[in-house]
């Protein structure tokens, strides 16, 4: 009677089943990550009050098409844009500054290709019509590591319960198609409110940020700004705050990651 073949009594090589699945883990959060969701920190206070120096945010990819900057660090080097979608005005998004900047920055879009978009004494103008501009509450945020006395005018400088803040006049813009949104207005500074008249050309966007006197955006030239921004460079639109630290917390002192945690902001 012929003997059976004896089973084989190999064992699947660990570290190459580890190197697979991190492998694996890499592709899929690479694909995620260009064409789904991804995060992006709040590095200035060039949004407030939508956004916070601190703030960790949600982006979605698919809202306007993709192209090589919705691949993260840019690659591979797509050309142009597939399934490109002009954004709604009103909307907040990430894009790709121009290459003298070379870096992601978030602001709002206020103006389509074909718009023309001025500040006359801190109005918004567009299309020949000012933007309602309705003043309420001042905006009050607490100074801390993260947005310190170094970054409000002594002039907006308070106390509020015993805690030094930040006190801004607040405004609330409304645009055409019913987007509206709180900005703040430091008072009159002739280069950011009084402009020239702006025609946002084919293929382009005008974005500005809600702190309408700390903004570098598309009413200046690049390195101070960021001008037109053509519609290839938008990365996705934010969607929600999943996080933010007021800048006290410590990587070697995790316990500092819950008391620096401003939970008030989350999901907003």
């Amino acid at each position: 009677m012929a003997a059976k073949p004896a089973r084989s009594t190999a064992v699947p090589s660990e570290p190459g089943d580890t190197i697979r699945f991190l492998l694996k883990l890499a592709l899929f959060v690479l694909i995620f990550r260009s064409f789904f969701i991804t995060s992006f920190s709040i590095p200035s206070e060039s949004m407030l009050p939508r956004l916070f120096i601190g703030d960790y945010l949600f982006v979605s990819k698919w809202n306007y098409g993709y192209s090589r900057w919705s691949m993260p660090f840019g690659v591979p080097p797509v050309p142009g844009k597939i399934f490109s979608r002009v954004p709604p005005r009103g909307d907040v998004v990430v894009f790709r500054a121009p290459e003298v900047l070379d870096h992601d920055v978030v602001k709002r879009v206020i103006g389509l290709p074909g718009d023309t978009i001025q500040m006359r004494r801190g109005q918004l103008i567009l299309n020949g019509l000012a933007v309602p501009k309705q003043r309420i509450a001042d905006f009050v945020l607490p100074l801390t590591p993260s947005f310190g006395a170094d970054k409000c005018d002594a002039a907006f400088q308070d106390v509020d319960d015993g805690r030094p803040v930040c006190r801004y006049p607040q405004y609330r813009e409304t645009l055409p198609g019913g987007a509206s949104y709180a900005v703040l207005d430091q008072g009159q500074m002739p280069d950011r409110d009084d402009t020239d008249v702006y025609t946002v050309p084919a293929g382009h966007v005008f974005l500005m940020g809600d702190n309408r006197d700390d903004s570098g955006d598309s009413r200046f030239a690049p390195p101070g700004g960021m001008g037109y921004v053509p519609l290839k460079n938008l990365e996705g639109r934010v969607l929600v705050t999943f996080f933010s630290t007021d800048g006290t917390a410590e990587w070697i002192k995790p316990w500092t990651w819950f008391s620096a945690a401003r939970w008030n902001r989350i999901g907003g």
